[in-house]
């Protein structure tokens, strides 16, 4: 049964790809657009194994998911301790969760100009934007996830006299864990998207370059074939790690299904 339901899962995937790359391959043939500025998916699958073959498209996704990777680990850990004590403290629900809301309305983009003028055109620059762009995420998730613990299953723990750090590591943040990495998801995905925003704008390597090279080069298989590499990153992170631990989590909670 689980098994038919995954077949048919993947195959209402395939069917809405076909749908998608046909409905693409139609349009472009119309000759509405110069095929210069609307190419088909293979003038795009051309390019993509083009940049693949001559080694451009690793070497950027290696430079732009190694910044990723340092940016995602500072705002995680900054992000989720500051989630637990806005959470928990009434000193940081009262003074710092404002702040940290005010902060989470501005644009990741925002913090570039001053970025450049703090650390120049650097990795630091691109870096800090990064951070900035999801820390604050991923606080406020961390901090809703604990927030919407079951006060009961608080109430026993209280009861049965489990207080302090046990309390802490033993009962609230796993209760809380499942959201926690909901927010950590949603925080990678604004890592992302802030990262790939600093690339566009100054050269440093990484497919953000790569995308701004397309454009002034008026090559649009190529701006199209990076777009399509930065989606499929993003699915392939999202499925093989995000979703993975979510189920895992889910299962071991006795959650799966719930919904």
């Amino acid at each position: 049964m689980k098994r038919d339901s995954r077949l048919q899962g993947f195959a209402q995937k395939l069917l809405l790809l076909v749908l998608l790359l046909g409905a693409w391959e139609g349009l472009s043939r119309l000759g509405v657009w110069s095929p210069y500025l609307f190419p088909g998916p293979f003038t795009v699958a051309r390019s993509l194994g083009k940049m693949a073959a001559n080694g451009s498209l690793w070497e950027a996704t290696l430079r732009s998911l190694g910044r990723l990777g340092r940016a995602y680990f500072v705002s995680v850990a900054i992000g989720v301790p500051l989630g637990l004590l806005m959470a928990r403290l009434t000193f940081f629900r009262n003074a710092v969760k404002p702040v940290v809301m005010g902060l989470q309305a501005l644009p990741s983009i925002c913090w570039l100009p001053l970025a450049l003028l703090w650390f120049g055109l650097t990795d630091t620059a691109i870096l800090f934007v990064v951070v900035m762009g999801s820390v604050l995420g991923i606080a406020i998730a961390t901090e809703d996830s604990v927030q919407g613990v079951d006060p009961q299953l608080l109430r026993v723990a209280s009861t049965l006299g489990v207080r302090g750090l046990r309390f802490q590591f033993g009962v609230l943040l796993p209760a809380a864990l499942p959201g926690i990495v909901t927010g950590l998801k949603l925080g990678w995905s604004f890592a992302w998207r802030a990262l790939l925003a600093g690339e566009l704008l100054f050269v440093s390597g990484g497919l953000g370059q790569l995308l701004t090279v397309g454009r002034e080069l008026m090559d649009v298989p190529q701006v199209m074939a990076v777009m399509v590499a930065i989606i499929l990153i993003g699915i392939t992170v999202d499925r093989v790690l995000f979703q993975t631990v979510e189920g895992r989590l889910r299962r071991r909670w006795g959650l799966e299904g719930a919904l």
